[in-house]
């Protein structure tokens, strides 16, 4: 990860000064900070340098990675919105959800967004922020409205993590718990990650995989430095695109065809399921020749999941048992 994009904390960032934080209950794994005074955040973010001044009481989290990772750190108290939800959140915070208004389905317009009045907007992607979208970040700034973007969806080079890995998730944690001023949370939250992926036992021979995440005509995968490849590395799968440098990548059904992977990793997302891959996969006659598809070696990841954030571990895991429990 590039040094110059990680926390510079111009003073020791404190706990927020929010009576309600401890009016709602907490996933177990938090602890309520003792309430201080808050100092200001100055960090390069995905190229974008601000100063975040807080604490922030009014916030907008667009893409579930954003979402659920406030929820993980117990800062419900805080949102007031969100929006673009890639699926349904974990049942330990749905409770929490469900109390948070839905502004939009997918990226909310600036209108929608500025009748919150938010003073921070917590986005997953860059693209999040554009003048036909939630609007420019400068923009937003102006207005006095605080933004940050998912630092493991930053496109520019010099701010991409290449590759990808947990470490770079755990500096997200790091870094998100450092602006709400709760970085004892996100030791938590690490600690019971790196507990779970301790527990995944992978498979003792070869095990070449597909990451199947979209498309039908011209299939997207996962490639070679994105949350994908650093999901199967830890599940002890082998990308058979992890010599594409990219996150994601469009590929050729004759390059899968010819590559035969002893697993295919669906994506499940609504508008696309793990269902509907399975049947395009086993109604094309090319296809349908794959080992993994004649002998049902599917494994299954939520979109939600498939993204880097706090859900990664707990997918791994996943995968790991679904593998397991695979015909041989």
């Amino acid at each position: 990860m590039p040094a110059d994009r990680r926390v510079l904390v111009t003073a020791t960032a404190l706990a927020l000064g929010l009576a309600a934080c401890s009016a709602q209950s907490t996933p177990e794994r938090t602890a309520t900070p003792t309430p201080t005074a808050y100092a200001p955040v100055s960090l390069d973010n995905c190229g974008t340098k601000v100063t975040l001044v807080g604490p922030h009481t009014k916030v907008v989290t667009i893409k579930s990675t954003s979402t659920e990772m406030l929820l993980a750190l117990g800062l419900q108290d805080v949102m007031i919105g969100t929006a673009f939800a890639d699926g349904p959140v974990p049942d330990e915070y749905k409770a929490a959800y469900d109390a948070i208004p839905v502004i939009s389905d997918k990226v909310p317009g600036q209108e929608a967004l500025l009748a919150l009045e938010p003073d921070f907007v917590y986005g997953g992607w860059e693209s999040n922020f554009s003048a036909d979208g939630a609007g420019d970040r400068a923009a937003l700034q102006d207005l006095g409205i605080d933004t940050y973007v998912s630092p493991a969806a930053c496109k520019e080079p010099d701010y991409m993590p290449d590759p990808l890995t947990f470490d770079d998730v755990d500096d997200e944690i790091r870094e998100v718990a450092t602006i709400f001023g709760v970085p004892d949370r996100a030791e938590a939250l690490i600690a019971d990650e790196r507990a779970t992926l301790s527990s995944v036992t992978k498979p003792a021979e070869k095990t070449t995989a597909l990451w199947y995440s979209s498309g039908s005509d011209t299939p997207y995968v996962g490639a070679g430095i994105g949350a994908p490849q650093m999901m199967m590395d830890a599940a002890g799968l082998t990308n058979i695109f992890a010599d594409v440098h990219d996150t994601w990548t469009p590929a050729g059904w004759e390059s899968i065809v010819a590559a035969d992977p002893s697993v295919i990793v669906l994506v499940d997302a609504s508008w696309n399921t793990a269902a509907s891959k399975i049947q395009l996969l086993e109604a094309n006659p090319a296809t349908a020749q794959l080992s993994a598809v004649q002998n049902h070696r599917y494994l299954t990841i939520p979109f939600a999941a498939s993204e880097a954030g706090v859900r990664n571990a707990e997918a791994v895991k996943s995968l790991d048992d679904q593998l397991a429990a695979l015909p041989k």
